[in-house]
């Protein structure tokens, strides 16, 4: 029981419970094309991403988002599901994302980001968007504002372009963007993981793989997939990606359409989880919020209290939050 066990427990030399996932496995690199513990082996982690931050949406009987970015919702997370990982979703653009209330989305991601570290967990800070190549100069400054925060901190994953839209090809738009953001933040951050989106709401792996980036040791790529829209053909775009060396992270996938709602497909996530076992690719699942869609993990009216048992967990949750815990 993490809240009152592992974090009161004795912590490492880094200040993460001895027991927790830094402290086994630390600094995450690249070797191989996969992605590696500070020993050199393969590992994989497994968590939820929370929902958009944004500030003014309001959900569930007034209940914003950003509601659930606290320390008990991280908390809540490492003992409900034994989470070695938890994914912020730093809106952007729109309906009081960052460029709206930079100092509102500032707070909410440091405050995930300050928890995961606490609880030893690892911590993707997201940038939600579909159109980052429209504000390049927004993302380095947010970027090296991270960095600057939390480098030397193996904990944090820089996810630096969402889900890309099929008109962000990889060449013109995605890599010219990278080439932008990812110095900046090597300016300051030398070893921390990167994660760059692939075009076609992240799921044109194969085609970043005929071009890939070059020169930086700790680079991934991002696949997504929601098993109700996607199943044996994006796992053969994936399939040559991996042949071909590329490295990837599954920074988000939903076991229920890609709108987000519906019903679980079990069998296709069954599918996608055997995929990802064999690969060793580590995953977030959406979401981890109290929305009335078929992809939230929690029921609706579910405090952000991180208290929370089987009877607060929609099916699907009950479903992924059973796939984490048994990663």
């Amino acid at each position: 029981m993490l809240t009152t066990g592992l974090t009161g427990c004795m912590a490492s030399r880094a200040g993460a419970p001895i027991t927790s996932p830094i402290a086994q496995h630390g600094q995450l690199g690249i070797k191989n094309g996969q992605v590696v513990d500070r020993n050199g082996r393969p590992f994989s982690v497994a968590g939820p991403s929370l929902f958009w931050h944004n500030k003014g949406w309001a959900h569930n009987g007034g209940l914003e988002p950003g509601a659930y970015y606290n320390a008990r919702v991280v908390a809540g997370a490492r003992r409900l599901c034994h989470a070695s990982i938890i994914r912020t979703a730093i809106g952007v653009e729109r309906h009081g994302g960052y460029i709206d209330d930079p100092d509102y989305a500032w707070e909410k991601l440091t405050t995930v980001a300050d928890s995961a570290i606490a609880e030893g967990m690892y911590c993707i800070v997201d940038w939600h968007t579909h159109h980052a190549e429209d504000h390049i100069d927004v993302a380095v400054e947010f970027f090296q504002r991270v960095a600057r925060r939390y480098a030397g901190m193996p904990n944090i994953i820089y996810e630096i372009y969402n889900e890309p839209l099929p008109a962000a090809e990889w060449r013109s738009v995605i890599k010219p963007y990278a080439a932008e953001v990812i110095p900046a933040i090597r300016a300051v951050d030398g070893k921390n993981l990167i994660v760059v989106g692939t075009s076609t709401w992240s799921q044109d792996v194969d085609l970043a793989s005929e071009d890939p980036i070059f020169g930086d040791p700790a680079l991934a790529y991002t696949l997504h997939f929601y098993a109700g829209s996607h199943g044996e053909a994006l796992r053969d775009k994936a399939r040559v990606a991996i042949s071909r060396g590329l490295p990837l992270m599954v920074t988000e996938w939903g076991a229920v359409a890609a709108n987000g709602d519906g019903d679980a497909d079990q069998a296709e996530t069954r599918r996608w989880m055997s995929f990802l076992r064999e690969h060793g690719l580590s995953h977030c699942v959406w979401s981890l919020h109290s929305k009335e869609e078929g992809a939230s993990i929690l029921k609706p009216h579910t405090a952000p209290d991180g208290s929370w048992g089987s009877e607060q967990l929609t099916a699907t949750g009950q479903l992924t939050t059973g796939i984490i815990r048994n990663w």
